[in-house]
């Protein structure tokens, strides 16, 4: 029997289950076959590792990468070629774009990259088209953009986001808080920090158990689910923001506009008109957590027209200094530091010291 058929076989048993607590354990245990098959069909077990697919390995500049992940015919292409000024194929046909096309915008003085990612069919996750590629490339990606036809968005925006999670994508998430370490022996050492309304130790014993993993400590620092659970076993899941453009909004009324903008995570947008770009990039700029620091060469002004972009989780003096040159931090003695992160202006700060958006930053060699 194929992976493909197993995996549908327990798909159809799960759809078949009521969910309550008598069968919590067996859906969990579901759950984490359904997890190893994806894994086996995303990396089939020996063999050498096939084709890439042509024109999909982009290499990674700028800043920051952000993919278009969308249906066939949404509109990726010419909000691409708007944005970025670059030409995609664009046509009224479905499967346009069959390679994937890059475009870059500077945008606050970063330079973004963006790629137009083929249209996706429903069962790309089951290696259905060249969605095995596409969501590939989109584990790469900072910040995903789901294209979406504002006249039938929902049934697509669900269909995208199973693709997606079915190759370990999750979209606007953050890791669960869980303390997971496999050790020699000693067995399984269960403990939740708070209560727990799915997951208990007989459950996470059974999941573990399928994967043949009998001795680790697991401690958990939240509520969580078996899903949960089964994701930081699996270890390979990648959590990225993720924003919903709503295009073609030249065919909706006001009324129907107005409830749109309610939806978290969401920017109505017409990229044949270019309506609403601004707020669209601006929305991207929050997604991407980045911040400009300026750089200041001694007894000149500031220069600030070219910062240094940098991730707000890796925004030390170190970090900055690894960005300019990676032989820097060898001669490194202190920094100036003008802006919000200091006390004083200007202030001699340590490699350590987090930077915020904006500062201007001059380094004082030995």
């Amino acid at each position: 029997m194929s992976i493909l058929q197993r995996i549908s076989e327990i798909e159809a048993e799960m759809a078949r289950t009521q969910r309550n607590k008598a069968t919590a354990s067996h859906l969990g245990l579901l759950k984490a076959r359904l997890a190893k098959l994806r894994r086996e069909l995303i990396n089939p077990k020996g063999g050498g590792g096939g084709g890439t697919g042509e024109g999909f390995d982009v290499a990674k500049t700028g800043d920051a990468r952000i993919g278009f992940v969308g249906f066939p015919s949404v509109g990726k292409s010419t909000l691409l070629s708007n944005l970025a000024g670059v030409y995609s194929e664009v046509a009224s046909y479905e499967f346009t774009t069959l390679t994937t096309v890059p475009g870059v915008i500077k945008y606050k003085g970063a330079k973004i990259q963006l790629l137009d990612l083929p249209g996706i069919i429903e069962g790309a996750k089951d290696g259905k088209g060249r969605g095995k590629q596409v969501i590939a490339v989109a584990r790469t990606c900072s910040l995903i953009f789901i294209v979406l036809d504002v006249l039938k968005p929902l049934g697509d925006k669900r269909l995208i986001e199973r693709e997606l999670e079915g190759f370990g994508i999750r979209l606007n998430k953050s890791p669960p808080n869980i303390h997971y370490k496999m050790k020699e022996k000693g067995g399984i050492n269960f403990q939740a920090m708070v209560p727990q309304s799915e997951l208990d130790a007989d459950l996470a014993k059974k999941i573990l158990a399928e994967y043949r993993i009998h001795n680790a400590d697991v401690i958990l620092k939240e509520e969580c689910s078996s899903d949960d659970l089964i994701d930081v076993i699996e270890g390979n899941r990648v959590y990225v923001p993720c924003i919903y453009i709503l295009n073609k909004i030249d065919q909706i009324s006001i009324e129907e506009l107005d409830i749109i903008y309610k939806v978290p995570h969401c920017v109505p947008i017409s990229a044949h008109h270019k309506w609403n770009f601004d707020d669209l990039l601006e929305m991207m700029w929050d997604y991407l957590k980045l911040i400009r620091i300026y750089t200041k060469p001694k007894g000149q002004l500031p220069d600030y027209e070219a910062p240094v972009v940098l991730a707000t989780n890796k925004s030390s003096v170190e970090d900055f200094c690894n960005k300019l040159h990676r032989t820097l931090m060898k001669e490194f003695k202190h920094a100036l530091v003008w802006g919000s992160s200091v006390k004083h202006n200007p202030q001699s700060v340590g490699r350590d010291h987090i930077l915020f958006d904006e500062d201007v930053v001059q380094i004082v060699k030995r």
